[in-house]
């Protein structure tokens, strides 16, 4: 069987850490094959401390888990928003750092790497097997917010942006998509150690695979959506699952 690491960058995540170590817990993966790393950044409600404690708690329920910490001095202002337009592209830009960092520090042997947000708050405990089963290198379900409901992760899409995972559904099975989220994301790990990571500028002004103008910030995409431009650009294509769900907070 295939060595899987889990991969989540996070911040002012207290809230959600308990339920997320107990739904790892929960996968019916072989544990002793999966290895799990966190990141946590410029936290301010004890998510770092907490971390801490769960990952001494479940430690020895997993072949690996790791906490680091790197904090980017990045807050967005009070009275705005996290989707507020202004501040995205510089928040978009420490994500991508944060996932390049927790990659670079925790990746080895592993054979796959499963991004997961820590605010999704439910998937199916067979998860890892079930995307594993598609063998396919980059893979990405639909993050809704209710069953049935429109996508949450809206960074996946295809058709330069106009159609999102919930325009898709009804195939059962995998469909071509031209950009990805990161709320849960399956890639072969050998992409990453052939240099597939997060860009944390605007990437690909010259590539096919970017839309021709991003609403916010013009033209280039960054950090997930970047990852699907890059991996492009490397001759990979990138699936979507939209008829499998998984359920943010």
């Amino acid at each position: 069987m295939a060595k899987v690491l889990i991969l989540t960058p996070m911040k002012n995540a207290a809230q959600y850490l308990s339920d997320y170590f107990d739904r790892l817990d929960r996968l019916t993966y072989n544990k002793q094959l999966l290895s799990v790393g966190v990141l946590e950044s410029d936290s301010n409600d004890g998510t770092y401390a907490e971390l801490l404690k769960l990952a001494d708690e479940y430690s020895g329920r997993f072949q690996r888990l790791k906490v680091f910490k790197r904090d980017y001095d990045f807050a967005i202002p009070a009275h705005l928003s996290r989707w507020e337009p202004s501040v995205q592209l510089a928040r978009r830009n420490v994500l991508a750092k944060s996932r390049n960092q927790l990659l670079f520090r925790m990746l080895d042997d592993e054979d796959w790497v499963l991004w997961l947000d820590v605010d999704v708050v439910r998937y199916q405990p067979d998860i890892v097997e079930h995307l594993l089963s598609y063998r396919l290198d980059i893979l990405h379900p639909d993050c809704v917010r209710k069953p049935g409901g429109q996508s949450f992760d809206l960074n996946a899409w295809k058709d330069n942006g106009t159609k999102n995972m919930h325009d898709l559904r009804g195939t059962g099975g995998p469909v071509r998509i031209d950009s990805v989220g990161g709320t849960m994301l399956l890639v072969r790990a050998d992409l990453h150690r052939d240099g597939l990571i997060f860009p944390s500028f605007r990437y690909g002004v010259e590539s096919p695979a970017i839309r021709s103008s991003h609403p916010v910030w013009g033209k280039g995409e960054i950090e997930t959506e970047g990852f699907a431009a890059m991996a492009h650009d490397m001759g990979q294509q990138c699936w979507g699952l939209p008829d499998l769900q998984i359920i943010h907070a």
